[in-house]
């Protein structure tokens, strides 16, 4: 499969199988994240794979009760931390690129799953201090994206996009 039809392709799955998604392709998820772009190839993420039952209900509640969070097989969650970034960038290092960062790394994630037939969803609604607490995360690490993994129990048609001229300017606007 070649990148631009992963693009193309892939969907926020909230409906998962009971199959458990294996060491080895969480492994390489992580692998995929591991090599995503940072600003001054800081590298600002750590990443949390839960697996655990209570540890899925913690993050689910923290969600305002987003159900799928328990139904994958797993969760990661995608921490951010700013003063790795802020050491070398400052304030912008701290409050942006930290952030950029690890949305790169949560995107690589999602195309890498695609790839071996995993379903993800990107979850960025939650109450971050309940999910700190739930996967015990560093007081120097802020939780900014959970991805539910699993094997897909729906296939989602493609959601509706903005034009390529409502959202491209050349030069200028």
């Amino acid at each position: 499969m070649g990148v631009f039809e992963a693009i193309k392709e892939r969907r926020s799955v909230r409906a998962y199988t009971d199959e458990a998604v294996s060491d080895d392709d969480v492994g390489r998820l992580m692998e995929a994240a591991r090599w995503a772009p940072s600003a001054g190839n800081l590298q600002p993420w750590a990443l949390v794979v839960v697996k655990e039952v209570e540890t899925k209900r913690k993050l689910s509640s923290a969600t305002l009760n987003q159900t799928h969070i328990q139904e994958a097989s797993a969760v990661i969650v995608v921490c951010a931390d700013a003063t790795r970034s802020s050491r070398v960038y400052g304030s912008r290092g701290e409050k942006l690129y930290s952030l950029q960062d690890t949305a790169a790394a949560t995107q690589n994630i999602l195309l890498a799953a695609h790839e071996l037939g995993l379903a993800t969803c990107w979850v960025g609604a939650f109450r971050e201090n309940e999910v700190a607490e739930a996967v015990k995360a560093p007081r120097n690490l802020r939780p900014v994206a959970m991805v539910a993994v699993g094997y897909p129990a729906e296939r989602p048609v493609a959601p509706q996009r903005r034009s390529f001229n409502e959202i491209v300017h050349y030069g200028t606007f």
